[in-house]
Order: structure tokens, then sequence, then C-alpha cells
């Protein structure tokens, strides 16, 4: 590892591939367990914003192609590419706040973040794993909690700061480089700048959070994402309904094994418990709550439960995911996924379907390169420990993908496998965002410094 400031002004350090610490600094820059087999010749761990001009230029001079990380919690490590530089981030980490928004650093993690806006009582629609840091979050979209009623949290982003190309530290709002702010809010890993801070508005802090909870055996998938579908059209839009596909969590039930289910789970956002409990009632009546191996309702809750994640997504783990938006209902969807849930190689593996992830109103979803692309969502995790069990389980994940697939009409950016297809990045965007981030490529970065999109 070369010294800090021995390297075209960097502050930071500046790890060359053969350096002696060289691996173990390219396993870090991916959370994920699986680390993909690709090295980049330089990684730049920036200690303060002014080392990414200084990185930009160094990339530049060494024609290296630049790709950015801010927490590496990208499932297939996009940010990690073979050859270039990478331009490590995960040191930026500070965050101010005052009562109308926050200015954040790119590596500033949800749970971080929710922690300081809850002293000050406010809030964020920061993601569900809490150590998700901001930076990738934002740039991909941010499907996070509570944003049925608050939109994607890229729509809450309302200026950045940006090292361009050219290594020009510009300032990106409604008024000054629009455009670039348009990129910024959905282009995910293909950004063509690099951010160094997100100014966001904030929100009120619910008064009162609270959960709905029924699991049903599995062979019920079809029923109950036939009920619950229908029972989420008349709920608000603070309240948060997702379905899963897993093993039943041991409060659950007493049974050994314990049986696969399908989870119904809501959340509901507002201003006092008698809000909270009025927002659920849609959910209390359930044609099949006989059938039910589970349920809860009414239960409080906190915002600091809600990010309290780690035990769901630990990071010594080995992970593989994938992505699919859908104009198939979800009693479709989840009925041929059910099939791959009761076959999957380890009981950690699960399917999430979030139902209306990204809010129905299209007025949030306004000005930003962010594209919702179906009426259902779906998001298939292959989980599991064992570095042998790596090609059974990638396997696992393509097969179930497989299945569903034929009804897809696209993908999201954040999460998706982009190393499963050489499409997967144009069909995570409607065809005129597509162009029109292409056309903003050619403009802001004409001599591809920065990394597109990771393909196979």
């Amino acid at each position: 590892m070369r010294e800090p400031g021995q390297a075209g002004g960097i502050e930071g350090a500046v790890v060359q591939r053969g350096d002696a610490d060289y691996e173990a600094v390219r396993a870090s820059m991916v959370w994920n367990g699986l680390k993909p087999e690709r090295f980049p010749e330089v990684i730049v761990q920036a200690a303060s914003e002014r080392d990414v001009p200084a990185a930009i230029g160094l990339a530049r001079s060494r024609g290296l192609r630049v790709a950015v990380r801010s927490g590496g919690h990208s499932w297939c490590g996009s940010s990690l590419r073979s050859g270039g530089m990478l331009v490590d981030l995960s040191r930026l980490r500070r965050c101010d706040i005052d009562m109308a928004s926050a200015t954040v650093q790119p590596a500033v993690t949800g749970s971080e973040l929710a922690s300081e806006l809850t002293a000050s009582g406010l809030a964020f629609p920061t993601g569900h794993c809490g150590s998700v840091a901001v930076g990738g979050y934002l740039l991909s979209g941010g499907l996070g909690w509570n944003s049925g009623a608050l939109g994607p949290a890229c729509r809450s982003v309302y200026e950045i700061e940006a090292v361009t190309a050219d290594g020009e530290v510009v300032r990106c709002n409604e008024d000054e480089n629009a455009d670039l702010l348009w990129a910024a809010r959905g282009a995910g890993p293909g950004f063509f700048a690099v951010v160094t801070r997100f100014r966001l508005r904030l929100y009120g802090l619910p008064g009162a959070i609270m959960s709905t909870t029924y699991a049903f055996p599995l062979a019920e998938v079809q029923e109950v994402s036939n009920w619950a579908t229908g029972a989420a059209n008349e709920l608000e839009p603070n309240v948060e309904l997702t379905l899963v596909l897993s093993i039943a969590a041991s409060h659950m039930t007493q049974a050994m094994p314990r049986p696969k289910v399908i989870v119904v789970a809501a959340t509901a956002f507002a201003d006092s418990s008698e809000q909270a409990v009025q927002a659920l009632r849609p959910l209390q009546k359930c044609p099949i709550a006989d059938r039910a191996l589970f349920q809860e309702l009414n239960e409080p809750t906190s915002a600091e439960a809600l990010y309290d994640s780690g035990g769901l997504w630990p990071a010594e783990r080995r992970y593989a995911v994938d992505t699919l938006w859908s104009e198939a209902d979800f009693g479709t969807l989840l009925s041929q996924l059910s099939d791959a849930v009761e076959r999957a190689p380890s009981d950690t593996c699960l399917v999430l379907a979030p139902v209306s992830p990204a809010s129905r109103d299209e007025d949030l979803l306004r000005d930003m390169a962010f594209s919702v692309l179906g009426s259902s969502y779906v998001v298939p995790y292959a989980i599991w420990d064992d570095p042998a069990e790596d090609d059974i389980s990638v396997r696992w994940l393509r097969e179930a993908m497989s299945t569903v697939e034929p009804l897809g009409t696209g993908h999201y950016i954040a999460e998706t496998d982009l190393t499963a297809g050489a499409t997967r990045a144009e069909r995570s965007f409607t065809t005129g965002d597509w162009q029109r981030l292409q056309a903003l490529r050619a403009r802001y970065d004409p001599d591809g410094v920065f990394h597109s999109y990771l393909t196979p």
C-alpha cells in the first residue's frame, strides 16, 4: 500500500494490484461473502471529498476507467471491475441535519441516518437493510420504508455535489445541471460522475408505527396472494405490504422442522396509534385466518426496530439476488416461485414480493431516471454459507428466475443480477429514460472515463 499523499496529491491510501495487501483490500470492497473474480488495477480509498477530483485526475493520466463504491452492498458487486480504478468512498461519512433538510456524504448508512433523524423528530425513506450506505441506494432509486407514501428515496434528493469526468466539482439541482440531477435519481451503478454529497428533503417522524403479520402454509400461496393483494387495494399509501416466501421464523411455529410459509407483513406509518390501527383495518378481515399458522395484529414497533436487520442479512453469508417487474398478478408469480422455494438448496433462501413498493402516485415518480416497470415486483434471494455450494445456489436463483422471466417487464437496477444477461441494465429503465441516460453519458463523459453498467 502506498503511503497517503504519494499519488497525485491523494491523501487517502492508493492500493495497486500486486501490493501485499491488495487482495484483502479488494475483498473488503464487496460486502457480500461471495466475492466476484474481478480485479481493479488501482483502488483509491478517499480520505476526503478533495481526494475524488485527484483520483479522477490520476485515472485519466493513466488511462484507467473508474468505478465507484460507497458501502459495497451491491449483490452482484457491480462496483468491482477488472482493470481500471475503483474509488472507494467508504470513509466519507459526514451527516448534517437541520429541521428542513439533511446533507449526507455517500457512506452514511441508512441506520445511522435514521438514528440521527429520529433524535430530531424527523424521517426519510431509508432502505430496509440499515447497513446499506446511502450513496448507492439513492443513486439506484431507493425503495425504502414508507416509500408508498413518500415515493422512492431519490425523489427526496433535491441537490447533489458531484465530480464529473473532467474532475470538475459541480452542484446539481433544479436550476443548475438539472439533467445530471435527473440521472442521479435512479441511474444506479452506471452513473457517470461521483456524488460526494446528497441534500435530502426530510419528513416528520411518524407518531406511531404498527405492524400486522400472518403466516400461512406455502401450499396456500395462490389464495393468500389473491386475498392480500385485494386487501392492498384498500390500504392507504402509508401502509407498506410485503409478501414473503420462506421458512417460518422461529417465533411463528413450534413445529420441527419449521415449515415453508407465505408471510403477509404490513407496516403502517401514522400520526397516532389509533390512526395506525385504522390504516391496518383492511387486513383484519382475513377470510382464511383460520388457516394461518401465525397471526399478530396491530403490534406496535419503532423506527429503531425497523432498521435492526443485521440478523436477516449478516455480512458473512453468501448472496445471489435478482429482481423482476411484471404485469402478471402476484398469485401467478408466487405460485411459480413457491415451487423454487420448496426445493431451495438452503433454508435461508427466500422470495420477497413488496406490493406497490414505489408508490401508486405518478406525481411522486416524476423528474427521475428511476423507472417503475410493472404492477408486480418480486425479488428471489439465494442465501448460503458454504463456498462449496456456490454453483448450486447460483443455479437455483437462475432457474427460479427462468420460471417467471417470460412474464417480466423489467428489473430494478439496484438489486438485479447484472451478470445474468446483457440487457439487464437496459431493461431496468423505460425506453425513453434509457435513451436519455445514454445521451447524457455521451455529453458528460465523452471519453468514457467512468465504467458503464456491469455485463456478463
